[in-house]
């Protein structure tokens, strides 16, 4: 049959009652070519409903009735049937139905409509004619719909999840040979040119969001797939070649590389060696993402050698010209592929794609065989240059495109197509959704099947082999920040495919082998002895390496590693000094020079890949120095030295049991380290660094302690090493860490007086007090400090820090040495008749009672410096009444008698201080005056009751408060409210 209709009834639900939905399907050479449903439902796929109708019929075919097509049936049926028929349908759907009835019956009862120009009518129960197309239905308006709905979610609630699923879509259409593959990538990727976001990007300047990057990518990706199917149609081909090239002449269409041109090769060009970047980008052909499908446009498969490869596992050269050289098969006589190494993986990646998954691998091995053969004969150039590239210490040579990060993912591909031969399929395994956890995949050996004589090697080992072979590749970081960033992603993306591996006897064996065979490899190896200064960096595959080999090779393990913790970038460039700066290349670098947009990534990848060395190298003291010194010698930034130090103190202080000595001193050293490195730069973290520096030495011990008191100046700022290192390594909590018997204790205190005497004398405006501190316990050590205070008293130091130390010797029990200090704090000191609130306040009223309470001789000295520093009133008048309250020298120095009177203020020395108050008054009530405002009137008043107190306390007081109002009422009478006011309280 050619049509298909059928009632689905969808049973009842606690919310929905049940429905009954009319469905119609239309079939054209074994497939569906159109559906409807009554439910309306707006989907890519089919609704339930259309797949319930065609699982009943391919379930139970007999229970369907067959049916001629509906022009036969009509054919039978004379005059009065006809019209009975007509009617009795009218009559069932006259609602819907009616209108069209009557516009039909006008048409053929007119003689020129053209309904009556054309032969016989149409039956939609009847099959296509031969010629008619015949493709599997699709939706394409709901292709459109969710598309621009994703393209509007920006990538966010999961829209790129959904777009990769419909991409996903694509290539299972593909893979099952369904035409509608193509067509749903066009519509996609009209909607995906529509999206208004690429216009705005473009006059903004900036780069597409990186989810969106990555699903552009993917589109080109799957453009290079379809114009590679091995079986498609020449006219095929060449309207999508007019398509993408439309697409491509737009101005807004994304470029290959993000934001930037690259000098990347031609697809078809096989030229991968090229010495310097010649060509200057604006001579550069603009790419975009859809440059490599335009280019694999003119690629085919008519090559004899190309189809002898893919069609047979058993294609191998005679025997007798295995002899010379051959560019179609190696000394074993296997075929090879020398085509440009990413293209031909596109070809590999094309029939993996369109469902040929025997040819994908013939091809893949054939790959492989001439990536060996290359590896070889790379090997031999090397080792006649080795001489002159090791003392030239550098290499020009490298490739210009990297296989890892490549917009075609050569190395991906190579290594699924051949897993997926050797993945062990479990039984009733469904594919795991996103949100579940996906388990691992479990691998088998599958010997892989030559011409030539038993290989004895499996595509699980080949897989590895091209892995590693592609990541060990040397080659120039790309330009832009985009196609550097793919080059990190792509490389742990290799990286978490490889360790899904289970590393049997077998694929150690390869790993060994590619492993000294990348070590060997010159200027071809990313891992070689010599590299480009601008070769992408091999940390993180290294720490891969690494890992993997410990367990069965530690030597070689150690010296790959070692051997990939250089970063030739900063060695020529990195200023002196330190750089703690992520991206510092970009401001010392000149213009000409690529910026590394990933550097900081990079270095900490540098770091992981020494702090797992560090790690496994504990208790091997021999192993331990040579990872030091690579660190010491490679890693530039002070930050990811202190957490490799860090790391290193974790690891050698595990709580559950003792110490490891060896790890702790490379952590020490390491922190030393950062401590010259960050000394005289900014560091924000720098206190924590200290802090933690000495937690350090004081689980090394007491001899580690001593060495950085002793060399603090190369270390630590006079205040850090005071008040920080001193300051801690002299706690208790210190002592009892260490449990130091008395000679110990004694050394490590005289070390810490050393030191703060010496900071003190270096800066005591910081460590004086410090200093003072440190040394208590020590009489001619305190002596000198104090010495040291009073002589930069007079330049150096600030009446804060001053009064500071003078109550800290009050404290300690030395009075007349804090009157000293005090009193040359004073001069330091400047008090307005305005600040009555001011900070220092508090200092002075205390060093006034100190004097007071030493003698009548020590509150004379300090008067007239209080005299000359403070001018505000009420602070003056607080000192005069504190200081006739009770009878000086109270603090009972030994040696002095005292009369026990109370003081008068008519003589000295606090006759002085009570006129300076009164003038102090004086001044301060015309200031104020000159700009008062109504509402502070009743405070100024008050102000003058505070300072007739004051008058009061001189002999001829009143008299001479009296000539103050008045002359107050004679200067300011134009002020008459005001006036009022004080003659009603003074009269």
């Amino acid at each position: 049959g050619f049509h298909l209709s059928g009632t689905v009834t969808e049973p009842a639900t606690a919310t929905e009652p049940e429905m009954t939905y009319k469905v119609a399907i239309s079939f054209d050479r074994c497939k569906i070519t159109s559906v409807t449903c009554g439910c309306g439902n707006k989907d890519i796929f089919y609704c339930a409903h259309v797949v319930a109708l065609s699982l009943y019929r391919i379930r139970k075919p007999d229970q369907v009735k067959l049916r001629l097509p509906i022009s036969e049936t009509l054919f039978q049926m004379n005059r009065d049937q006809l019209q009975k028929f007509v009617q009795y349908l009218i009559t069932a759907h006259h609602t819907e139905v009616l209108p069209t009835a009557q516009k039909l019956a006008d048409e053929i009862l007119s003689s020129n409509s053209e309904i009556n120009q054309v032969h016989g009518a149409p039956d939609p129960t009847a099959g296509a004619s031969i010629d008619d197309e015949n493709c599997w239905h699709l939706d394409e308006e709901q292709v459109r719909e969710q598309v621009k709905l994703f393209l509007s979610q920006g990538g966010y609630y999961g829209s790129g999840k959904q777009l990769n699923s419909m991409f996903a879509k694509v290539r299972e259409m593909l893979r099952m040979r369904d035409s509608n593959g193509a067509r749903m990538l066009t519509l996609i990727t009209e909607q995906f040119m529509a999206d208004p976001r690429l216009s705005l990007w473009r006059q903004q300047g900036t780069g597409i969001t990186e989810k969106c990057r990555q699903l552009w990518d993917e589109l080109g990706a799957l453009w290079v797939c379809v114009v590679l199917n091995p079986h498609c149609k020449l006219e095929e081909k060449s309207c999508w070649l007019r398509q993408l090239r439309k697409w491509g002449e737009m101005d807004v269409c994304p470029l290959e590389d993000g934001n930037y041109g690259n000098e990347l090769p031609n697809i078809t060009n096989a030229l991968t060696q090229s010495s310097g970047h010649s060509q200057d980008s604006l001579a550069r052909p603009r790419r975009t993402v859809f440059t490599r499908a335009i280019e694999g446009c003119d690629l085919h498969w008519q090559d004899s050698h190309l189809q002898r490869i893919i069609s047979s596992d058993f294609y191998v050269s005679p025997s007798y010209q295995r002899e010379g050289e051959s560019l179609l098969f190696n000394s074993q006589g296997q075929p090879l592929w020398l085509e440009h190494v990413p293209t031909a993986c596109a070809r590999v990646d094309a029939l993996r794609s369109h469902g040929y998954p025997r040819e994908a691998l013939r091809l893949t091995v054939a790959i492989i065989n001439t990536l060996r053969l290359q590896q070889q004969r790379q090997l031999e150039i090397y080792k006649h240059q080795k001489k002159e590239l090791l003392q030239r210490g550098a290499t020009t040579i490298t490739n210009l495109e990297g296989w890892v990060g490549h917009p075609l993912n050569p190395i991906g591909c190579l290594f699924l197509t051949l897993t997926e031969a050797c993945r062990l399929e479990e039984e009733n395994c469904l594919e795991i959704s996103d949100a579940g956890d996906s388990k691992p995949p479990v691998y088998q050996h599958v010997p892989v099947v030559t011409g030539s004589q038993d290989s004895g090697e499996s595509y699980l080992s080949l897989a590895l082999e091209v892995a590693l072979m592609g990541m060990g590749q040397q080659r120039v970081m790309p330009e832009g920040l985009y196609a550097q960033d793919k080059v990190c992603r792509n490389e742990e993306q290799i990286i978490a495919r490889l360790q899904d591996l289970e590393l049997d006897p077998v694929l150690v064996q390869t790993l060994r082998k590619q492993c000294v065979l990348l070590l060997e490899g010159g200027p071809f190896s990313g891992l070689g002895e010599v590299i480009h200064r601008e070769s992408v960096p091999m940390h993180t595959f290294a720490k891969y390496l690494f890992s993997a080999l410990l367990p069965h090779d530690a030597d070689l393990a150690y010296k790959l590693a070692l051997r990939a913790m250089r970063l030739p970038v900063l060695e020529t460039t990195a200023p002196s000094g330190d750089v703690t700066h992520p991206h510092h290349l970009v401001s010392v670098v000149p213009s000409s020079y690529p910026r590394w947009f990933t550097l900081g990534h990079l270095e900490s990848q540098q770091c992981e890949l020494a702090s797992t060395m560090l790690t496994a190298a504990k208790g091997d003291m021999l192993r331990l120095r040579t990872v030091l010194e690579a660190i010491q010698k490679n890693i530039h930034s002070s930050s990811l030295i202190f957490k490799l130090a860090q790391d290193a103190f974790k690891i050698a202080t595990p709580a559950d049991s003792n110490s490891d000595t060896t790890l702790l001193n490379v952590a020490l050293e390491l922190g030393l380290q950062v401590m010259r490195m960050t000394l005289s730069t900014l560091n924000w973290r720098r206190r924590e660094m200290v802090r933690w520096l000495v937690t350090c030495a004081t689980e090394v011990g007491v001899r580690a302690l001593v060495s950085i008191l002793q060399s603090w100046y190369s270390l630590f700022t006079p205040t850090e090493a005071t008040s920080i290192v001193a300051a801690t390594v002299m706690s208790h909590n210190t002592i009892l860490r260490l449990s130091l018997d008395y000679p110990q204790r004694e050394e490590l205190a005289s070390c810490a007086r050393t030191l703060a005497l010496q900071c003190a004398m270096k800066d005591p405006q910081n460590c004086a007090l410090s200093a003072l501190t440190l040394c208590e316990k020590d009489h001619i050590a305190f002596e000198t400090a104090y010495q040291i205070v009073i002589d930069a008293a007079s330049t150096g130091m600030t009446y804060t820090q001053l009064f500071t130390i003078a109550r800290y010797m009050e404290h300690r029990g030395y009075p007349l040495r804090a009157f000293k200090l005090a009193s040359l704090a004073m001069t330091h000191l400047n008090l307005a008749y305005n600040q009555d609130t001011h900070p220092a306040i508090n200092d002075v009223l205390w060093a006034c009672a100190l004097s007071h309470s030493l003698g009548k001789n020590e509150l004379a000295a300090i008067i007239p410096l209080v005299v000359k520093s403070v001018h505000c009133a009420t602070v003056l008048s607080d000192i005069l009444r504190r200081c006739t309250m009770t009878a000086p020298g109270l603090a009972g120095i030994p040696g002095r008698r005292n009369s026990g009177k109370l003081m008068s203020t008519d003589k000295a020395p606090l006759r002085q201080l009570l006129d300076a108050t009164i003038s102090a008054y004086i001044n301060t009530t015309h200031s104020r005056l000159t700009h008062i405002s109504p509402r502070h009137y009743g405070e100024f008043i008050e102000f003058l009751s505070k300072a007739r107190e004051t008058f009061l306390l001189a002999q001829d007081g009143h008299i001479q408060f009296a000539q103050f109002i008045d002359n107050l009422k004679q200067i300011y009478k134009g002020k008459k409210k005001l006036m009022l006011l004080v003659r009603e309280r003074f009269g």
